[in-house]
């Protein structure tokens, strides 16, 4: 009899347990049902007032126009670092993402409606033709450029290899324009400058865009050992004002100075989208001491570099707090529409820390000295960051803050933040610096943050 009321207890337990099995299941299925139902709604509202607009806006609307400020509307709501991309304006990311085009070589800018070139790059048929800093930009092929926007201007330089082009200068000092005739070729853009400094090297990486950073770092640290010998004293790694790039290119650049340990850990939505990059054996400096700059201005890729050569004690810091985005984009094409420059992911430094909307400390604060007459204008140069942008995404785990002043002087001599990173390699107390005491990092790198 016992055993019988067991088997019936068993059989009422598993009846029980089957019965909540499929009441969760069809919950689940009725909650997936309910939700799409909601979005088909939502979908229905939208079709209704984008049909209204269509029919009774003041002026016939533009219909793709519609869409396209629709799609931006919907992932500017997101956060500020999420968007839409016509196809143009991919194509042009992944010219900018290669580092080279066909072109002329120039960096230009617009000066009171007129183009005007910034400087030639080296060795490019620009710098081949004669083209000078200063030099006024009026008409391309004998077309006059007057009313173009700099964009427009620059896709009309830009073109396949071997293309010729003619360009009208104006020059300074020089009465008759000047007929610049140049064949445009493949042209790199080298996102590092570097310099000796006495016995320091200094590299100035500009931007993590290209996705040659990492060869142009290596070939500067390469060209300073043959420059300076042997009483290379150590580096001066610059990422101020550098707005950031390829995550893998930062990751590379961090590498090149680390031995082991993690360099950067990501955390999307899923479980499965948690990665970790960690350092492989070798440093391009042989040990060197290295120091790193940083400001308001360095953003993204350039924190990654600073915050993992900071959290592993292979440099110091010296500056002011960084931007604070921790986050990363995936760009995700759309086929012949274009493409979605989408947030999927957060970042950590090797400790663990987020630095969204916070930034990198540095380990020693030095203010930029701003000139007189910026001074007076100080609200250009209030701090910002990624705080005070609408929408960010918020830092659970630390109290956000706003970036900082990201000044920097032309002239090295003048230039404080530099000469407090040369004096720090050489062993000086830095006067104008405030320390700020660092935490010890964990000995293995820190598990990804849940």
């Amino acid at each position: 009899m016992r055993k019988s009321e067991l088997a019936l207890g068993a059989f009422l337990v598993m009846l029980v347990c089957a019965t909540s099995y499929f009441i969760i299941q069809s919950t689940g299925r009725d909650q997936a049902v309910a939700a799409n139902s909601e979005i088909y709604k939502q979908l229905d509202l939208f079709g209704e007032v984008l049909e209204r607009v269509r029919l009774e806006y003041v002026e016939k609307p533009d219909d793709s126009k519609l869409i396209e400020n629709a799609i931006n509307g919907m992932l500017q709501g997101l956060d500020p670092h999420s968007s839409y991309l016509t196809p143009k304006e991919f194509q042009d990311m992944q010219v900018q993402t290669r580092g080279e085009f066909g072109g002329l070589g120039i960096e230009v800018t617009m000066e009171d409606g007129i183009v005007k070139v910034i400087s030639p790059i080296d060795n490019t048929p620009a710098d081949r033709a004669g083209v000078l800093s200063g030099d006024y930009i009026t008409h391309l092929d004998g077309e006059s450029i007057q009313g173009l926007s700099l964009n427009e201007a620059v896709e009309k330089m830009r073109g396949p290899v071997d293309s010729p082009i003619t360009l009208t200068l104006v020059r300074k000092g020089v009465g008759a324009p000047i007929q610049a005739k140049i064949v445009r070729d493949v042209v790199r853009i080298n996102p590092v400058k570097y310099s000796a400094e006495g016995d320091v090297g200094w590299i100035k990486i500009k931007t993590f865009q290209s996705e040659h950073t990492y060869e142009y770092m290596k070939q500067a640290v390469d060209d300073l050992k043959k420059t300076i010998g042997p009483n290379l004293k150590g580096y001066v790694i610059d990422l101020r004002n550098n707005p950031g790039g390829l995550l893998d290119q930062a990751i590379a650049v961090s590498d090149a100075f680390l031995d082991r340990g993690a360099i950067v850990l990501t955390k999307g939505r899923n479980a499965s989208e948690t990665q970790r990059a960690n350092a492989k054996p070798g440093d391009v400096t042989d040990g060197k001491p290295i120091v790193v700059l940083i400001n308001g201005g360095s953003a993204s890729a350039s924190e990654i570099v600073a915050g993992a050569l900071k959290d592993h004690k292979r440099a110091e810091v010296v500056g002011t707090r960084s931007f604070g985005k921790g986050s990363v984009q995936t760009m995700i094409p759309l086929g012949a529409n274009g493409g979605l420059r989408l947030t999927t992911a957060r970042y950590y430094t090797p400790s663990g820390k987020s630095i969204q909307a916070t930034g990198i400390e540095p380990s020693y604060v030095v203010e930029p000295e701003l000139p007189d007459e910026m001074k007076q204008q100080m609200a250009a140069f209030a701090p910002k960051g990624e705080a005070s942008l609408r929408g960010h995404l918020k830092n659970d785990g630390s109290p956000e803050a706003t970036g900082s002043i990201s000044y920097v002087p032309k002239e090295k001599e003048k230039d404080v933040q530099l000469k407090a990173a040369i004096d720090l390699l050489h062993g000086l107390k830095i006067e104008t610096a405030k320390k700020v005491e660092n935490a010890a990092v964990p000995a293995k790198p820190a598990a990804v943050p849940n």
